[in-house]
């Protein structure tokens, strides 16, 4: 393997080994970009129709199941069916990151849906940020921003995730019968994260604006999604210099299609998959071709991921950024041989004590971000005494009881790290006294742990 097919399957994949014929070079993951999303078919997540057809039967049978103790246990066996399809999902997500031939679309999926947290409220809920990325972000993956937007701002999890449910327009129908304010969170949100970035070209009154806009958008338990215009605040709003005006949502997806093409936006995306993806501190040519892509294309993803991938920088040394703990842990079932057909059949208890709480441990509680803001990229977020502890621990106990029996600690070496292997790590491999020890050396090296 050349050192640059190397690099690639840990800059814009989930490591090594790599599946024979799986893409190697810019032009041959751009290709498995465009074809058919095999991973969504052979390990399927339910999207948020399944989940609204749970939460509406709750919510209708709520109130009766108080006095009838037969519903209720039915009701409670829909919740725990609910939280069960969730840790399937986390199943799902893990067997097509360490089984996907084009790695590269894993790890998009795994940047976007870090671009557009979204959280889960309770047992419920626990499926919710999964629905989200089936519905929102999957099928919008090398499509055009504007598309993916669009699916965002108008998704159940992240109306209720930042509140959107609650936002009523003061001078609307609404407001004149029961009262209730305006919610600022999804406007603010938008322009500070999601799209033009902290400091750029926009002021209170755009938040405020973009607010009054947004009114309208709800999600309730029995209804599911609609544009309520009861809640939706009258008249037209003026954000970031342009006037939008008009029934129901078609002035709110107006301003989305601006909004996702102004030079804010992309830049702002442009650099932050340049550092996901690259470098804490990325080139400045990098982010130029991407976002000179970005709006010669008119938000066209593709386009931006190949001016990524086709820039110099993409496949050149040093390897600058951390692994984060999910991208570890996928990395190194993958390297130890673990099918996404077993990591389905785990149940509850491994899935727990392998994953969820290592995760933890490591500093990224898994679906659970400190914020709307996702996940800390910087190499210090990640590489610290207590994180690269837990790393050593998880390396060192872990693979035996889920791969038995280990590899020779020389040949995963190669097999995981190939022509990255560092010098002392192999002499390491050499002087182990067991199999174990010299795969938690491997898993735990400086090498394994960069991309």
């Amino acid at each position: 393997m050349t050192p640059s097919a190397s690099l690639a399957a840990f800059r814009f994949g989930y490591g090594l080994p790599v599946p024979e014929g799986a893409p190697v070079t810019p032009d041959a993951m751009l290709a498995a970009l465009a074809a058919p999303d095999e991973m969504a078919q052979r390990f399927a997540i339910p999207g948020y129709d399944w989940v609204h057809g749970h939460v509406a039967d709750v919510a209708r049978n709520k109130q009766a199941a108080r006095e009838d103790a037969l519903l209720q246990a039915r009701l409670d066996a829909v919740v725990q069916g609910m939280q069960a399809a969730g840790l399937m999902a986390m199943r799902a997500t893990l067997a097509r990151a360490i089984a996907a031939p084009d790695g590269l679309r894993e790890r998009l999926v795994a940047f976007w849906a870090d671009h557009f947290t979204v959280g889960a409220g309770g047992r419920e809920d626990a499926i919710t940020p999964y629905a989200f990325v089936e519905d929102a972000l999957r099928p919008h993956l090398t499509g055009r921003f504007a598309d993916m937007l669009l699916a965002v701002v108008r998704h159940p999890g992240m109306l209720r995730y930042l509140d959107q449910t609650r936002s009523v327009g003061p001078n609307s129908r609404r407001a004149s019968r029961r009262g209730g304010g305006l919610n600022e969170n999804l406007a603010r949100e938008l322009l500070e994260l999601h799209t033009m970035g902290v400091g750029a070209a926009y002021d209170q009154s755009d938040v405020r604006q973009l607010a009054l806009l947004l009114t309208g958008l709800t999600y309730d338990d029995r209804r599911g999604f609609s544009y309520d215009d009861r809640m939706a605040e009258p008249g037209p709003k003026t954000v970031l210099g342009q006037t939008y005006d008009g029934p129901g949502e078609a002035a709110i997806a107006a301003f989305l299609r601006d909004l996702s093409v102004r030079p804010d936006t992309a830049r702002h995306i442009a650099r932050k998959l340049a550092v996901h993806f690259l470098s804490d501190a990325p080139d400045p040519a990098v982010v130029d071709a991407m976002a000179t892509a970005w709006t010669a294309s008119g938000g066209d993803l593709i386009q931006v991921y190949t001016a990524l991938l086709r820039h110099p920088a993409a496949l050149s040394e040093p390897a600058a950024k951390a692994r984060q703990p999910w991208d570890f842990l996928a990395a190194a079932l993958r390297g130890l041989g673990i099918r996404g057909e077993d990591v389905m059949g785990w149940p509850d208890e491994r899935l727990r004590d392998a994953l969820i709480l290592p995760l933890r441990a490591m500093g990224q509680a898994w679906k659970s971000p400190p914020g709307p803001d996702g996940w800390g990229e910087a190499i210090e977020t990640w590489i610290t005494p207590q994180g690269l502890a837990e790393r050593i621990s998880w390396a060192m106990r872990w693979p035996a009881e889920l791969a038995a029996p280990l590899p020779d600690p020389q040949t995963f070496a190669q097999t995981v790290l190939a022509d990255r292997a560092a010098p002392a790590t192999l002499w390491a491999c050499e002087r182990v006294e067991n199999r174990a020890e010299g795969v938690g050396i491997v898993l735990a090296s400086p090498e394994f742990n960069r991309r």
